[in-house]
């Protein structure tokens, strides 16, 4: 799975305060199952909630929801895009600790494509992008790394 990976990088670089504490970001796969067809090949789609947990974070929740929705514009696009999706979004839960802190998670329901092919020396792994939206505004995002 890249797509972890891929966000924490994305919010490092948009979020300042997750970027000087970067032990109060966690993140966590739960419920994943691997989807494959019964095709001729290996191919599968790995499909998971990613859990994203920032604590103790000092600033609104948009500074983190902006970015968050950012990635999601390319790494999954269908939430914005599938009509199922549209309507159901994702999910958030914020512990108000006192004053001036939260502690925020985020469910995000997230897919990866894996083609998984046979050569001469073993299995070929390939992960694959989303396709681009040629619509999409690149003004008004940051894609973060692929």
């Amino acid at each position: 799975m890249k797509k972890p990976a891929s966000l924490r990088a994305a919010l490092s670089e948009a979020v300042p305060a997750l970027a000087r504490n970067p032990e109060n970001l966690h993140i966590f796969v739960d419920e994943g199952r691997v989807v494959a067809t019964g095709a001729r090949t290996l191919s599968f789609e790995y499909q998971y909630t990613l859990t994203l947990i920032v604590v103790d974070f000092a600033e609104t929740s948009d500074a983190v929801m902006v970015p968050v929705l950012a990635w999601l514009r390319v790494h999954q696009p269908e939430v914005f895009f599938s009509p199922d999706q549209q309507r159901e979004g994702f999910k958030f839960e914020a512990d108000i600790l006192n004053h001036s802190t939260v502690d925020l998670a985020i469910k995000l329901p997230l897919t990866e494509r894996v083609t998984v092919t046979v050569d001469g020396s073993g299995y070929r792994i390939e992960h694959h992008g989303e396709p681009l939206n040629e619509y999409d505004d690149p003004a008004t995002w940051r894609p973060g790394p692929r």
